[in-house]
C-alpha cells in the first residue's frame, strides 16, 4: 500500500535536504621522510553545538591550525559558521604534519556554502593571524616529490615561495599573498595567473635534449698545489667519473688542499640533480641557492652516527651523507672515525641510499655521493717520511691501519700515496685546465647514452660501456690472478680505466688506460 506524503511534510524534507552538509574537499600533501603523500582535506558542516575539530592522525602543528584559521577568517570579516565543523585528513591511517594545511582548511570553511569542484588542484600555505599566506620549509620537498610521482599539475602556493618553487618544472603555480586573494582565485576560477618558470644563469650545454649546468669559478686553484703530480692526476680521474678516492700521506703534504680544489672541477649537473640537492637542503632547514655547484660536506671525526647518517627518536632527520647527495663527502683523518660509522658507510657507498629504521619511521634517503678521504700512514704521520723519524712501534701502526676493514676499503676506487714536498716543486696545472678535461670526459660519457657517470655504473652497465681491447683484457686477466682481486675490485678497475679512456678521447679501453687504472689499486 502506497501512502501519500503530505505537502507540508514534503516541504520539511526539502528544507532538511538543504540544511544537510555538503562535503567539500581540497588536495594537500604530507611528507614521510622525503616522500610526499597526497592528502584529501575534507570538511562537513552539520547542525549541532558549534565546534571545530580536525581528525585523521593530525599532528600538533595541524591541530594548532584551528586557532590560526579562526583568527584569519575573523580578521578578514568572515562570519565563522555556527555549526559543527569537522575537518578530515584522508587517508586517515597516515600521520600528517606541517603548517601548510592552514590555507586549504580556511578555504573550505570560507566557501562552505557552495560546492568546490576543482579537481587536481593542490593548495599549500600557512596562515598568519591577519590572513597573510606564508611559506613553509616543507613546501619544496613535498611538491617536488608529488611532481616526481606524477600527482600534481597545478597548485595555489604562497607568493613568497615562488622564488624557489618556480624551479620545479611541469607544475603551474598560482601565487597568492592573502586568504582573500586565494578565495577570489577559487570563486573566479582565475587560474591564468601563473608564475614564470625559472631559468638558470650558469654556463650550460645540451646533450640529447638534456641540459647540463656548470660554473667556471674557482675559489682555490690547483696551481697552488706544488708537486703531487700523481695525486693531482688521480683527483682529475676521480672528479671526471665521480670515483671514490683515498689519499695517504704525511701531515702537511697537501691532502686537504687537493680536496678543497676538487669540488670546483666536478662534472656539470642536470636540472633533476639541482632539484634533488635543493630538496635535501630544505629538509635540513637550509636555504639552497640552486647553483650549478655540487655540495661538499666534511664532518669531523668526533661527529655522532646520527649526525652523519641521520636519525632521531620520533622523526628521522637527514644527515651529512644525504646532504652530500650528488656531491662530495670528505672524511679527513679517516681512521679516527669510529668503527660503527665506517662500517655503516658501506651501505650508501654500495646502494647510494641511507636507510634509517626507527620505531615510528622507516625512511630511505638518496645518497649518491663521491667519497673522498685522507689519512696519515701511522699515528704520528711520519712513517713514509724520508726526513722525519716515525715514533710509532709496529703494534701501534698495525692497530691504526686495521681500523679500516677490507670490505670498507674495497668500496674505494682510487688509492694514492702522497709524495713528499721539496723546494723545487711547482704547480704544473690549473683548476681551469683540469675542469675542461672533466667537461670533455663528461660529454663522452653522456654521448654514449650513460645515465650515470662512470664511478656509479651498475654491474650490467659496466659490461655495456667498459669495453676493453684484447691486449687490455689480457693484462687485466693477468692482474686478477696475480693479485687475487675481488669482483668489486675488478669492477672498480674497469670503471677507472673507462674514465681514463674518456679523458684520452678513446672509445675502447686500451693497454695504457688499464695499466694506469691498476696503478691506483690498493696495495695490501
Amino acid at each position: 500500500m502506497i501512502m501519500d506524503i503530505d505537502k507540508n511534510d514534503s516541504q520539511t524534507v526539502q528544507e532538511d535536504k538543504q540544511n544537510q552538509s555538503i562535503v567539500n574537499s581540497m588536495l594537500c600533501a604530507s611528507l614521510e621522510g622525503v616522500q610526499a603523500k597526497a592528502v584529501e582535506v575534507e570538511a562537513t558542516f552539520t547542525k549541532g553545538l558549534p565546534g571545530f575539530s580536525v581528525v585523521g592522525l593530525a599532528s600538533s602543528d595541524i591541530q594548532e591550525a584551528k586557532e590560526r584559521v579562526k583568527a584569519a577568517l575573523l580578521t578578514n570579516e568572515f562570519v565563522f559558521p555556527p555549526l559543527k565543523i569537522t575537518i578530515n585528513l584522508s587517508p586517515s591511517d597516515i600521520k600528517k604534519s606541517g603548517t601548510h594545511f592552514d590555507l586549504s582548511i580556511a578555504l573550505l570553511i570560507a566557501l562552505h556554502k557552495g560546492e568546490i569542484d576543482e579537481e587536481g588542484l593542490f593548495i599549500f600555505g600557512e596562515l598568519g593571524l591577519d590572513g597573510k599566506v606564508k611559506t613553509s620549509s616543507m613546501l619544496f620537498p613535498a611538491i617536488l616529490s608529488l611532481k616526481e610521482q606524477g600527482l600534481i599539475k597545478r597548485a595555489i602556493v604562497p607568493k613568497e615561495a615562488i622564488g624557489y618553487l618556480s624551479h620545479i618544472p611541469g607544475v603551474a603555480f598560482i601565487p597568492v599573498d592573502s586568504l582573500n586573494e586565494a578565495i577570489a582565485v577559487l570563486k573566479d576560477g582565475n587560474f591564468e595567473r601563473l608564475a614564470e618558470a625559472f631559468s638558470y644563469d650558469s654556463d650550460s650545454f645540451e646533450i640529447d635534449g638534456h641540459s647540463y649546468y656548470y660554473t667556471q669559478e674557482y675559489e682555490s686553484d690547483f696551481a697552488d698545489v706544488k708537486g703531487q703530480s700523481i695525486a693531482k692526476r688521480a683527483s682529475l680521474i676521480a672528479a671526471a667519473g665521480m670515483h671514490n678516492l683515498l689519499m695517504e700521506g704525511s701531515p702537511g703534504c697537501g691532502k686537504s688542499m687537493i680536496v678543497k680544489r676538487i669540488k670546483d672541477i666536478l662534472p656539470p649537473v642536470g636540472e633533476e640533480e639541482i632539484l634533488g640537492i635543493a630538496k635535501h637542503q630544505f629538509l635540513e632547514g637550509l636555504t639552497p641557492d640552486f647553483s650549478a655547484r655540487r655540495p661538499i660536506r666534511a664532518p669531523h671525526h668526533t661527529a655522532t652516527s646520527a649526525s652523519i647518517f641521520g636519525g632521531g627518536s620520533n622523526q628521522a632527520k637527514i644527515g651529512e651523507v644525504a646532504l652530500a647527495h650528488k656531491g662530495i663527502l670528505f672524511f679527513d683523518e679517516l681512521p679516527h672515525f669510529t668503527k660503527n660509522i665506517l662500517e655503516a658507510l658501506r651501505e650508501p657507498l654500495q646502494d647510494k641510499k641511507v636507510h634509517i629504521a626507527r620505531v615510528n619511521a622507516k625512511i630511505a634517503y638518496e645518497a649518491d655521493i663521491m667519497f673522498v678521504s685522507a689519512m696519515n700512514p701511522c699515528p704520528c704521520g711520519n712513517l713514509l717520511s724520508k726526513t722525519k723519524v716515525c715514533r710509532c712501534n709496529d703494534v701501534e701502526i698495525k692497530r691504526y691501519q686495521n681500523r679500516l676493514s677490507d670490505p670498507f676499503l674495497d668500496r674505494i676506487d682510487l688509492f694514492v700515496v702522497m709524495q713528499e714536498i721539496s723546494g723545487e716543486d711547482k704547480g704544473d696545472i690549473t683548476s681551469a685546465q683540469m675542469h675542461q678535461e672533466v667537461l670533455k670526459a663528461f660529454r663522452f660519457q653522456k654521448s654514449r647514452g650513460q645515465e650515470r657517470l662512470n664511478g656509479k655504473l651498475r654491474e650490467e652497465e659496466i659490461e655495456k660501456y667498459c669495453r676493453l681491447e684484447d691486449e687490455a683484457m689480457a693484462i687485466l686477466q693477468n692482474a686478477i690472478h696475480r693479485f687475487a682481486m675481488s669482483h668489486r675490485s675488478i669492477a672498480s678497475i674497469k670503471k677507472i680505466a673507462r674514465t681514463i679512456a674518456d679523458l684520452h678521447g678513446n672509445e675502447k679501453i686500451g693497454k695504457k688506460e688499464i695499466l694506469e687504472a691498476l696503478s691506483y689499486r690498493r696495495r695490501k
